[in-house]
């Protein structure tokens, strides 16, 4: 994209743009609508290209450009059309998918689906086939002739939903079912569209059906989780009952245990299923967009292509829409219940420690008590040692004639003043001992 440019004194100047600038305003054209002849055969292939298969589908296109000498796509470009020979191929790449649409020109008095899409189909085969197919239409444009069959002869009439534009200038039909080949057949009758019409209503009923199938890719995936949902559902109810009744901290610790794995169960099954259940949900609105845009006018006796869809297509996805809000539901149900066990848990477990510190405080309490007697014990244990080498000391004064007084007299006389020296030093060392412990 150009930058902006303005004439300041006749001299240009280029204002500086946002990165994004060019590829913001280059999304609204991104696909536009193509002029289609009348009458023409268009078939449509979508592969599924996530998984990295996107990169190489986009060089093979870029070899099959080189090969007949035309354009070849830009790394950034996710629309490309082509002229091959007589017929046109269009080339999309979507977030998940990638199609091809061929338009090839058909004979204006043939009948519908005349050559089989088999044998037209081999231009298929031009590349590889980018990844696991999901779609494969058949769509024949013709002009309204009163010799040709009634849509109503081509289609299986218990399916077939058929219906006008918003002018009544198309009639489009299709029973929504593979034939022989594999290939959902469309029909479009022309009642006097140009070739802008033509194309844009050709492309809408491309996009309903591509849509619709890649919409419906949620329900198997819903029908995958829904067991494993009922049975969570169904043992959490069990688990809750179980809770009222456990009085004991291991039954708790139990359930909380059980309680996490299964919410990690239904986190790993949301977590794996919500952008399938998204995409399906926005598949689901492109399509009622682009039923509301071609406007549809019923024909008498037959259902429009919304109505056929709201009665089958709908209850699909209600399916994926209630899962989806049954996972979610059950996740904060988990959540919550596991917060409640946690907490009951966690004042046991106080509860447990409370007991502990009061019977440690009794046990404190107890060899306080021990140590005070042993203290008594060593108190006079100490003293009577201490008396004992008083004794030899004196004796030995008296005997040598330093001393003059009894030492029996001596001796009784020291024995409290050694008890009351010894008590007092212990008494000083264990308060000392208290006190670092603090």
């Amino acid at each position: 994209m150009n930058d902006v440019v303005l004439l300041v004194d006749n001299e240009p100047r280029s204002l500086s743009t946002h990165k994004l600038r060019s590829a913001v305003l280059g999304e609204l054209h991104a696909r536009p609508f193509t002029p289609i002849s009348v009458s023409s055969r268009i078939l449509h292939f979508a592969f599924d290209t996530s998984e990295g298969r996107a990169q190489t589908d986009r060089v093979n296109l870029a070899e099959l450009c080189n090969k007949y000498g035309v354009v070849v796509p830009s790394p950034d470009e996710r629309y490309h059309r082509v002229q091959l020979g007589p017929m046109a191929l269009r080339w999309e790449h979507h977030s998940e998918f990638t199609t091809y649409t061929w338009e090839i020109p058909s004979d204006v008095d043939v009948e519908p689906f005349s050559p089989e899409a088999a044998s037209l189909a081999a231009v298929m085969g031009l590349v590889p086939q980018p990844g696991p197919l999901l779609v494969a239409l058949d769509v024949h444009l013709l002009p309204e002739q009163q010799d040709r069959p009634a849509p109503q002869l081509l289609f299986d009439r218990a399916s077939l939903a058929m219906a006008e534009n918003s002018d009544g200038k198309a009639v489009y039909a299709t029973d929504f079912q593979p034939d022989s080949y594999g290939f959902v057949r469309i029909l479009v009758i022309d009642r006097g569209l140009d070739r802008e019409r033509a194309g844009a209503l050709v492309q809408r009923v491309i996009e309903v059906e591509t849509y619709r199938t890649f919409a419906l890719l949620g329900l198997p995936e819903a029908h995958r989780l829904a067991p494993t949902v009922g049975l969570i559902e169904k043992r959490l109810a069990e688990v809750m009952d179980e809770m009222r009744r456990a009085n004991d901290i291991a039954s708790n610790r139990q359930l909380l245990n059980e309680l996490t794995d299964m919410a990690a169960e239904v986190e790993a099954g949301a977590a794996a299923s919500g952008f399938r259940f998204g995409a399906s949900r926005a598949y689901e609105e492109i399509v009622a967009q682009r039923l509301q845009t071609i406007g549809e006018r019923k024909l008498s006796g037959f259902p429009t292509w919304s109505s056929f869809l709201a009665r089958r297509m709908a209850p699909a996805m209600r399916t994926c829409i209630t899962l989806d809000a049954r996972q979610g539901t059950l996740s904060v149900k988990l959540s919550r219940a596991a917060d409640l066990l946690r907490t009951r848990v966690d004042v046991e477990l106080e509860q447990q420690n409370q007991e502990l510190l009061q019977s440690m405080n009794a046990r404190t309490r107890l060899q306080l008590r021990l140590q005070t007697t042993v203290e008594g014990l060593s108190v006079a244990a100490i003293t009577y040692y201490v008396v004992g080498l008083f004794a030899y000391f004196v004796k030995a004064a008296h005997d040598s004639g330093r001393v003059s007084i009894e030492p029996n007299y001596m001796i009784a006389g020291f024995v409290p003043v050694a008890a009351i020296m010894i008590w007092s030093t212990v008494r000083r060392i264990r308060r000392k001992h208290v006190s670092d412990e603090r």
